[in-house]
């Protein structure tokens, strides 16, 4: 009985927060059920299953801020506008040029397009970004394109008094930001609430967290203490809420996030703007020649008839302590997945150095570049990621879209509701071992007829919605419109579809 008092707290404190999680949706879910009823067009179904009820009415014009679906859905010219605006980009860190991940990866591809078309960038980030300052320039975009560095705050983060005076600045000299931009937190709520021209992209959210935090919870050992994570969570949630709605604009990266934005944080609707992801459709595409070549280079046999790919941070929050177990098990489990299979990995992290001791079917190739991640992608059969973190939408997903490769991915909601749609794109597992082995063993016997099926499939929606261009047009058209309001006008916010 001593034994099993430390654990009461634990079962109490779980179910707690599940009760008070279960009140705080059903509430949230009766606000939503209210605001359907005042505007069916601010209702969210990001299964897309209402997108071809849209087209019917393809013909007739509407206002972008009231369109409930992702933008990425709609077709932007692909022509710079005649007009250029004046951005200014708050951003944590600004990576170097090819060591991107997450948010900073979103942000140079997302900016240095905007760039592109002719807009004028103001980025205001950390001097310890990209150490040394002069990799800041390492691409042929200087003209329009300003950094404004600051030191760190203690806790790494943007110094807000600091960028804010820089900001002020800036936004006195010469002509005043048409519009501002911020990657989550990077310019706090504290200083965007008198900001109606600020737009705010989130990359993830507690609420979102939530789910990862239970799986975490779930594949504890026994003998693990409980994390106060589930309890913080909450409180974090709690906190967001009240301070979310003190940003004018709300972009959300996947449609899971734009829902929870408008259900959960009580956001309204037309505040809340989902433009999904996109990555650099020049780079990652299907190239024979460079799948070939990556083989050669690292010894990948030309005769292996399945191969495994998986690329990104190898640590325990993106769900490599579960895949080394499922690999583990299966290769004791069944020869000839074992002898017929191999599985690449790109990145860097503890877990590298556990996958090599799997034996010949695991190569770790440690951490790529971006244009050697598109011979990667170009030499495997199918992409894996088993990611634990319920949050964004990550790009090494899209990336293998791109490049034209079937997809395995965790059930999570940003996945499923935004790019794993459906079996014809690819498969998903439960964040379980026996889950991801069945997972495994059914693309193993699905063979790569199969595969190439899904492959083509999966490239064509990864055109249709996941491009650079898509994600930075998409963008312009809504700082174009953020930027007309301010002139009381919104004639960059009325859309008309092309005619077919």
């Amino acid at each position: 009985m001593v034994k099993d008092q430390p654990n009461a707290p634990t079962i109490f404190s779980f179910r707690c927060f599940c009760c008070i999680l279960f009140v705080l949706s059903a509430f949230s879910s009766t606000i939503s059920i209210f605001y359907w009823s005042q505007s069916s067009a601010h209702c969210y179904d990001y299964s897309e299953s209402q997108i071809p009820v849209l087209r019917q009415n393809e013909n007739q014009p509407f206002h972008l801020l009231s369109f409930p679906f992702a933008w990425n859905h709609l077709s932007f010219p692909s022509k710079p506008p005649s007009k250029h605006l004046k951005i200014a980009l708050f951003v944590k860190k600004w990576p170097r040029r090819f060591f991107v991940g997450g948010l900073e990866r979103h942000a140079f591809t997302l900016h240095l397009a905007l760039a592109k078309r002719g807009h004028e960038l103001h980025i205001f980030t950390t001097s310890s970004s990209s150490p040394p300052n002069a990799s800041y320039f390492n691409y042929p975009l200087t003209k329009n394109v300003y950094f404004h560095l600051s030191k760190p705050s203690p806790a790494g983060y943007l110094d807000q008094a600091t960028v804010f005076k820089q900001f002020q600045r800036q936004n006195f000299t010469d002509k005043p930001f048409d519009v501002i931009h911020t990657e989550s937190v990077g310019l706090m709520h504290t200083r965007s609430r008198n900001l109606t021209n600020l737009a705010v992209t989130w990359h993830g959210i507690a609420y979102e967290t939530i789910h990862s935090d239970i799986i975490q919870e779930i594949m504890k050992n026994p003998e693990e203490q409980e994390a106060s994570s589930l309890t913080e969570r909450l409180n974090k949630v709690i906190e967001e809420v009240k301070f979310f709605p003190r940003y004018a604009h709300h972009v959300a990266t996947s449609n899971h996030a734009g829902d929870i934005l408008q259900r959960i944080y009580m956001i309204p609707p037309e505040r809340v703007h989902i433009i999904l992801n996109g990555v650099d459709e020049d780079i990652f595409k299907p190239d024979l020649a460079k799948g070939s070549e990556f083989k050669h280079k690292f010894g990948i046999p030309k005769s292996m008839p399945l191969i495994f790919g998986m690329a990104g941070r190898l640590v325990k929050d993106k769900g490599h302590p579960l895949m080394f177990e499922a690999i583990k098990q299966i290769a004791m489990e069944n020869e000839n997945f074992q002898k017929n299979t191999l599985f690449v990995v790109a990145g860097d992290g503890p877990w590298g150095v556990r996958y090599r001791d799997l034996g010949s079917n695991v190569l770790v190739l440690g951490p790529l570049e971006q244009i050697q991640l598109a011979g990667f992608y170009n030499a495997i059969d199918v992409f894996i990621n088993p990611t634990l973190r319920a949050q964004g939408l990550d790009h090494t997903l899209l990336e293998a879209m791109l490049s034209g490769k079937p997809l395995m991915a965790t059930k999570l909601a940003s996945i499923t509701g935004s790019v794993i749609v459906g079996e014809e794109v690819g498969y998903t597992f439960s964040p379980t071992v026996n889950s991801l082995k069945e997972a495994l063993l059914r693309v193993y016997g699905d063979g790569k007829i199969v595969l190439e099926k899904k492959a083509q499939v999966a490239r064509k929606r990864g055109l249709k919605l996941f491009t650079a261009t898509k994600m930075a047009t998409a963008y312009e058209r809504l700082f174009l419109c953020i930027s007309s309001l301010q002139e009381e006008k919104d004639v960059d916010c009325l859309y008309k579809p092309e005619l077919h």
